[in-house]
């Protein structure tokens, strides 16, 4: 029978498997319309109405593939509509934020060394930066200064960084980096969800009812469009930094998602003039690497959110209390604070794996379902069992945790 940790954890792996299922869809499909949108050519056999065509081979086949700026004369019978893989993405997403980020607040959401909150004010100011991030993107875009592509990219970027410099203001750093993910992917999804979809249902009502659309609402649609095609590849590493204290535990960790936000500007400038036919502009290359050894540089500064001591909420004392802790105190002392120390004693560490330490009874409290799950039920830690724990030693730290946990 399974024990509520183990469920739990399978609960996680089935939201993250959903989530990079569903993000894999959204981002490809996504790259792949940018990417023929810009290939389109103007030819004399185009139909009437049609903006531009384009032939492509796959899987043993030609396509054939026409493009209607405004839409064509007539509705067609069969019309495939792109719109789950971005909701299924962000509602897999939200489900992990919620599992890892709310449930867990008070482990991997809030860090007192930042500011001091409840675990109901985290997640309040949680909720509101993603839903007040959306409208004042929005209201951006609405506004007369949306019409001018450039000036509106470069008010975004700021928009970017004072969100990353403010999320680093009130959360852990694991937590203000991923935050400023799931930020950047609300405003992803809500241009599908809030104006692309909707605007092409207006699209599809004029052709249902004989009207000719009005050719404002593709033309809004391929600007949001364009915007998730720049923000794509920055929301992937954002997404991923919380495994690497390197990026999120460091002085510049806010500094360092800004600089990224860049880098995804300058990659997808490579691939867009590439599928547009307007060069191979090479210098982007080189402009990513100047970047991205500037955020190897800004990763050195002292790294962050390593208290001396951690602090035993309710149940990290209920695990220091429990029979057996001492046993287990003694188990991590001798196996895992070599390397989950302030200062790894493992050669090629410089810090704490995941910004875990292991030095002191509370840090060993603080972090019992971790060890349970690492070390204990399965081998995943030591590395290789590297440090030589004994099956005795793990069945020790599994009586522990079920001793509190059941």
């Amino acid at each position: 029978m399974y024990d509520y940790a183990v469920l739990w954890e399978w609960v996680m792996i089935a939201a993250r498997w959903t989530h990079v299922i569903t993000a894999i869809a959204w981002i490809g499909s996504s790259f792949y319309f940018i990417a023929l949108d810009l290939g389109l050519r103007k030819t004399p056999s185009l139909p009437p109405l049609a903006h531009g065509e384009e032939w492509q081979v796959h899987g043993g086949g030609f396509y054939h593939i026409n493009k209607y700026l405004v839409a064509p004369d007539a509705l067609p019978e069969h019309l495939t509509w792109f719109k789950w893989e971005s909701y299924a993405t962000w509602l897999s997403g939200f489900a992990m934020l919620v599992l890892l980020y709310y449930v867990g607040a008070e482990l991997f959401l809030i860090d007192p060394t930042v500011m001091e909150l409840s675990v109901w004010q985290a997640v309040a100011l949680s909720l509101v930066s993603l839903g007040g991030g959306w409208l004042v993107y929005d209201g951006l875009c609405r506004s007369p200064v949306g019409r001018h592509p450039t000036a509106l990219m470069f008010l975004l970027f700021g928009v970017l960084v004072a969100m990353a410099w403010g999320y680093t203001q009130i959360f852990s750093g694991r937590a203000a980096l991923l935050h400023l993910g799931a930020f950047t992917a609300t405003i992803m999804s809500g241009n599908v969800f809030l104006t692309i979809m909707p605007n092409q249902r207006i699209v599809v009502a004029d052709l249902k009812a004989g009207r000719r659309p009005d050719p404002k609402y593709g033309e809004i649609a391929k600007q949001r469009s364009t915007h998730n095609n720049y923000l794509t590849l920055p929301v992937i590493f954002l997404m991923l930094s919380n495994h690497y204290p390197l990026i999120f535990a460091t002085e510049f960790n806010w500094l360092i998602a800004s600089l990224v936000f860049l880098m995804g500007v300058t990659i997808r400038h490579w691939f867009n003039s590439r599928h547009a036919r307007r060069g191979n502009p090479h210098w982007t290359w080189a402009a990513t690497a100047v970047i991205f050894l500037v955020i190897a540089w800004l990763s050195t500064a002292p790294m962050r959110g390593l208290p001396e001591e951690a602090a035993l909420d309710g149940r990290a004392a209920r695990f220091a209390a429990a029979e057996g802790f001492a046993e287990v105190t003694d188990i991590v002392a001798g196996r895992c604070s070599m390397c989950h120390a302030a200062e790894p004693g493992w050669d090629g560490l410089h810090w704490p794996p995941k910004n875990v330490r292991l030095e002191t009874a509370a840090q060993v409290a603080h972090e019992a379902r971790r060890i349970y799950l690492q070390a204990g039920i399965t081998h995943a830690m030591p590395p290789g069992n590297l440090s030589y724990m004994e099956p005795e030693e793990r069945a020790a730290i599994v009586r522990w945790y079920r001793s509190v946990a059941g």
